[in-house]
């Protein structure tokens, strides 16, 4: 019986690992049993491990196994030798209309963009592009979940959370080779 706690405990802990190099930082991940929740950069572990705990009630460990797949995915991206990832995402922290816009975000193309009122429409709410707007800048999952191929109704480059705010989401696209 201990031998099946143990395992049942592991199982019900959130996983953290980290990319230390990459041409935008070293990166953090997350992952539950169900996939990756969280993909974060610049800050320490402790804002880290803060930050998923906040969102995840489980205990998080630090753990190279359970996250090397989901790091070397991302890793292979930002050499531009990946264009699409086969990470499963858990999205259940989120609410019905975040998950559904970050799975149509999740949709676009490498190389293409959307824009905010595009998504809107998408999701059946074609009034909603700021709330939209609002999901992409709280993508607990960038990169993997592309917010950055998503544009103003403009098509301009508008906002982005990473560090580097829209240069690093320029710097995305063109690694992507997107025509904006």
């Amino acid at each position: 019986m201990p031998e099946a706690q143990s395992v049942s405990n592991l199982l019900s802990t959130i996983a953290i690992g980290k990319l230390s190099s990459s041409p935008i930082g070293p990166l953090w991940i997350a992952v539950t049993t169900h996939g990756l929740v969280r993909v974060e950069w610049d800050m320490s572990v402790a804002e880290f491990i803060n930050l998923v705990s906040t969102t995840h009630a489980a205990p998080v460990i630090y753990d190279d196994s359970r996250t090397s797949s989901a790091l070397q995915q991302l890793s292979e991206y930002l050499q531009g030798t990946r264009r699409q990832f086969t990470i499963p995402l858990d999205l259940a922290s989120l609410t019905s209309f975040q998950c559904r816009v970050l799975q149509l975000t999740a949709q676009i193309p490498y190389g293409q963009t959307l824009t905010y009122k595009d998504l809107a429409v998408q999701v059946g709410k074609p009034k909603a592009a700021r709330a939209v707007g609002r999901v992409e800048a709280t993508n607990p999952i960038p990169l993997v979940i592309p917010c950055h191929r998503v544009l103003g109704s403009d098509g301009s480059l508008h906002g982005y959370g990473g560090p580097g705010g829209i240069k690093l989401k320029a710097w995305l696209l063109d690694l992507e080779h997107s025509a904006v």
